[in-house]
């Protein structure tokens, strides 16, 4: 059975498919992949069926990410298929752990930059969807940086070591 990881931003389109498509190579350059399923999804609905923002695909395509993604809203009867929820803020992290069934599905929920010792306390990606394109570089900085450490959590889950 896969380890599952969905990235939760605010319209998906953003900052949640760069976590998933830097996470998702980062599990295959790990040889993780079909042990580890990626995905992503946004706490509203307003672009479903959207693909993910051009300055999104640009920053990500230039830094030799594969894209390819269409936005949806994260439902709350998701939680019982995943093994984690990551969100990219601090308000998703409450908005997730509101919308989650159980108490064990809302410890499911955590922030990215937490898996980022270097972060210290500021844990939120801010939104570069008002800005420019530097927002969304200093975006897929922070994602790369927090992976590493998402990463090796999730490979202790995967391979049965104790956290």
């Amino acid at each position: 059975m896969s380890y599952r990881v969905c990235f939760v931003c605010t319209g998906n389109i953003c900052r949640s498919p760069m976590a998933e498509s830097v996470f998702r190579a980062r599990v295959a350059e790990a040889g993780l992949d079909g042990r580890v399923e990626v995905d992503s999804a946004g706490t509203g609905g307003w672009h479903e069926g959207d693909g993910a923002d051009p300055r999104t695909v640009s920053v990500l395509e230039e830094s030799g990410y594969e894209t390819g993604h269409r936005a949806r809203r994260f439902e709350p009867s998701w939680f019982a298929r995943l093994d984690l929820v990551v969100a990219l803020d601090s308000g998703h992290l409450k908005a997730l752990r509101r919308l989650a069934p159980t108490q064990e599905d809302a410890a499911k929920v955590r922030l990215l930059r937490s898996y980022d010792p270097a972060a210290g306390d500021d844990l939120d990606v801010p939104d570069p969807y008002y800005g420019g394109l530097d927002g969304f570089e200093e975006c897929l900085e922070m994602v790369e940086a927090a992976s590493e450490g998402l990463l090796a959590a999730v490979r202790e889950h995967v391979e049965g070591r104790a956290a």
